[in-house]
């Protein structure tokens, strides 16, 4: 449904687009922002369902995936969007019931052609005519017990990352051909994010509690990140998601307001929690050294710190 109050509704994740930004949230919205988040403006969507991730490939093909195990397309930039995929017991009316109600939570693509989507239960789709067709993998992941998955991505020069439930991580040093699973974890609860940086084989991932690991091999090995509240101790906030840029700057973001700001790749993060505490689902850099912030309240730019901005 269109809205004019789009941009204030609940939104997960966000991709930048040439100089535009996509955001997708609940009840299907997509909203599009040619000013650095400062306005924006909705883009028709085919469904309903919440969105949980979008992802481009170039700056017109576009992937944004969701509950019922939903995928779009859009290959104008995100101005419209089509179905491409959708849960197949959907088309049965007498399953509805039975419906394992699978979301897809990440997408990938790594050209136009080959892609990939992943969800619950273990889900995990494949697609090598740019989305025309989708493919269950699944079990060219070894998922035995079907954990969750949460996050996917890229780590330069060195393949693909996946994190989840209890824990569990894979690589594909191959971006997505074969899978290996990680037996060395350097944690037991749930991951929600992880991202690469512009070093070769360097992993991050975060989730429970303010859990935050990082990796210089690609996996091998972990340490644990330290992430302190001014005042306050460790922070205890669960992490959701954030984004990496290319300047060297890496966003997390969190319940209650939480977000941890890495000017150095990294290396090192300061921590604020907003007096609003919201909860907050997203976050990336803006070009303009300010950050943009998804959650419960939609979009919002923040400062350089992740605190209210002037506008």
């Amino acid at each position: 449904m269109m809205s004019p109050l789009s941009s204030r509704t609940l939104l997960l994740d966000v991709a930048k687009v040439g100089e535009r930004l996509v955001a997708v949230g609940t009840r299907g919205h997509i909203v599009l922002s040619d000013d650095n988040g400062k306005t924006w403006t909705q883009s028709p969507s085919p469904v309903r369902q919440i969105l949980t991730s979008v992802y481009f490939v170039d700056e017109k093909h576009g992937w944004a995936v969701g509950h019922d195990s939903l995928i779009l397309h859009s290959n104008n930039g995100g101005q419209s969007w089509v179905i491409q995929y959708r849960d197949p017991t959907l088309d049965d009316p007498e399953e509805v019931e039975e419906l394992l109600e699978r979301p897809l939570m990440d997408v990938w693509f790594r050209d136009a052609s080959t892609g990939f989507a992943v969800g619950a239960y273990g889900l995990m789709l494949r697609t090598d005519d740019g989305g025309e067709t989708w493919d269950d993998v699944s079990f060219d992941v070894d998922n035995p017990d079907g954990f969750h998955y949460s996050a996917l991505a890229a780590i330069p020069r060195t393949g693909l990352f996946l994190v989840g439930e209890m824990g569990t991580m894979y690589r594909s040093a191959d971006f997505g051909d074969s899978w290996e699973t990680i037996e060395d974890l350097p944690y037991d609860g749930s991951l929600f994010g992880v991202t690469g940086t512009s070093r070769a084989g360097e992993v991050f991932a975060w989730g429970l509690r303010g859990n935050m690991f990082r990796s210089t091999d690609f996996g091998d090995s972990w340490e644990q990140v330290e992430l302190n509240t001014p005042g306050n101790g460790p922070l205890e906030a669960t992490l959701s998601g954030g984004h990496y840029s290319p300047d060297g700057r890496l966003v997390v973001v969190g319940l209650g307001g939480a977000v941890a700001v890495s000017n150095d790749a990294g290396r090192s993060f300061e921590v604020v929690v907003r007096s609003d505490r919201q909860a907050l689902a997203n976050a990336k850099p803006l070009a303009d050294g300010s950050l943009l912030l998804l959650g419960q309240r939609g979009a919002q730019r923040a400062d350089a710190q992740g605190l209210p901005a002037a506008n």
